[in-house]
């Protein structure tokens, strides 16, 4: 299990770099001896999970079957694809479902509205948990895991450039918990806005959430309540179908 484990390590440097590593780079990352990470990226390699060149190692497209895999069998994302397509086509915003990874967020499916976003959202994109829908899984952290996750926030600007201010961050999150939706306007990108549901689980966890987004102009602060009964309603959907 070990084993297994400090390969996990290596595989998440890799994803978690928009570049190639030196070896000594990953292994660094890792914690792991250079001699150990040699050697499991030698495994990775030959089984395609990994890519070399000159300039070092990066994922290898043999990660690309076990990310079809996960789309195509994945009961939340059949349950999500049609709550999107609908609420897509009755908001005329963009709607995405995003699922959390440790202290991420990552895309998992999208449907435009009917004006496309101004920049690139690819599924599988890893983003932030502290702006825009993550907030609304952010919102439902336990009172030490939420600790946890402040602790270890580095970056605290937003795109339109101010600073999050930690009191009015915990004033934000208690909002979302008393509304059932977060909003969000220039926060992770400039003339955007967004407003996000949780998708609670059987359990009562939330590690996924549905959220509408689009220019501001489309999204003016009047329409946010009519939004948030929207994503709530799509969330509640998405649960019931997938859970």
């Amino acid at each position: 299990m070990r084993s297994l484990e400090r390969a996990i390590d290596v595989l998440e440097v890799l994803d978690a770099s928009r570049h190639a590593l030196r070896l000594s780079d990953i292994a660094r990352r890792a914690e792991l001896p250079v001699a150990t990470t040699q050697r499991i990226l030698n495994v990775l390699e030959a089984r395609g999970r990994v890519e070399r060149d000159a300039t070092g190692y990066r994922p290898g497209v043999g990660l690309i079957f076990g990310a079809h895999a996960y789309l195509t069998s994945s009961p939340l994302l059949a349950a999500a694809r049609p709550v999107l397509q609908d609420l897509a086509a009755e908001t005329g915003l963009t709607a995405s479902l995003f699922k959390r990874i440790g202290w991420s967020r990552v895309v998992l499916a999208r449907v435009d509205g009917a004006r496309p976003l101004r920049y690139e959202l690819p599924i599988g994109e890893r983003l932030p948990l502290h702006l825009g829908a993550g907030k609304a899984l952010v919102a439902n952290m336990g009172p030490e895991e939420l600790q946890q996750f402040l602790a270890q926030l580095s970056d605290l600007t937003r795109a339109d450039g101010t600073t999050i201010d930690h009191d009015e961050f915990l004033s934000d999150l208690k909002q979302i918990r008393d509304l059932g939706y977060s909003q969000a306007r220039n926060e992770r990108e400039p003339g955007m806005a967004s407003v996000a549901a949780p998708v609670a689980e059987s359990d009562g966890t939330t590690t996924s959430a549905v959220q509408v987004s689009g220019p501001q102009d489309d999204i003016p602060p009047d329409r946010v309540p009519n939004l948030g009964v929207e994503v709530q309603r799509a969330a509640y959907a998405i649960a019931r179908r997938a859970f």
